[in-house]
């Protein structure tokens, strides 16, 4: 991995450089310029994800794609893996799991998202992703800021828990222009997006959404939880502070 003081001026550096860049640009830069070490983009396959997979498959379809499969998803995100990896022609998705050791251990009976939904997170996800991100310098992200909570602040480049540097192409992305193109691009949409889910995780925590609600409402509905955890600092769950859930 590259040095992590590195990498904090690098991604600093960046993010002077390139803040008035649109989306393209940024993931061109990313995978182009050698100064990046080790590159993979990390995708839920989600309602939001062939917008930047399109992306990177007019860039470079080679370069290695990190999905999550939690084994809790819903049948149609798998299905829909399938469909996007092959028409987009990627050739290095990696999908990406707990071991069984792990389940067995800490969530036997398949229950630990109902009694402790950031443990099950942290079981299914983020520790699956922190060990397969070990081969990776950098590492893209969809994330979006009208998200909001934490994610307001975020910049094109930015730093992880581990040190790493993280890439934030579609910062600057509602859902608008996300929409836009997809129709221009004549992208498949995620088959649960007409049934009102606008955000789409694992099955038992994912809810639909009604009008004027925010796109990740539906996520761990009922619970004050508004992050997998993937997104991590030190290791440790984000939540947003009160004043940027607020902001």
């Amino acid at each position: 991995m590259l040095h992590n003081q590195q990498n904090d001026q690098l991604a600093a550096r960046w993010n002077r450089i390139y803040q008035h860049f649109n989306a393209l640009e940024v993931l061109e830069h990313t995978l182009g310029s050698g100064k990046a070490g080790r590159v993979a983009l990390v995708s839920s396959f989600g309602a939001e994800s062939v917008m930047l997979l399109h992306m990177l498959s007019r860039i470079n379809p080679h370069t290695p794609v990190l999905f999550i499969d939690t084994q809790m998803l819903f049948t149609e995100t798998l299905e829909y893996q399938l469909e996007v990896t092959k028409l987009l022609g990627l050739t290095d998705v990696r999908t990406i799991r707990a071991t069984a050791k792990d389940l067995q251990d800490s969530d036997p009976d398949n229950r630990l998202h109902k009694v402790a939904p950031d443990n099950c997170c942290d079981l299914r996800k983020t520790r699956p992703l922190q060990t397969a991100l070990a081969d990776f310098d950098t590492w893209i992200t969809g994330r979006k800021r009208h998200h909001s909570g934490f994610r307001t602040g975020l910049e094109y480049f930015g730093i992880d828990g581990e040190g790493r540097v993280t890439v934030n192409p579609l910062i600057h992305w509602g859902a608008n222009e996300l929409n836009a193109y997809m129709d221009r691009m004549n992208l498949p949409r995620h088959p649960l997006l007409r049934r009102g889910y606008t955000s789409i995780g694992c099955a038992p925590c994912t809810s639909r959404t009604t009008a004027g609600e925010p796109a990740r409402a539906g996520r761990w509905r009922g619970n004050d939880k508004q992050e997998c955890g993937i997104h991590f600092m030190n290791g440790k769950v984000q939540r947003p502070t009160q004043q940027e859930a607020t902001s």
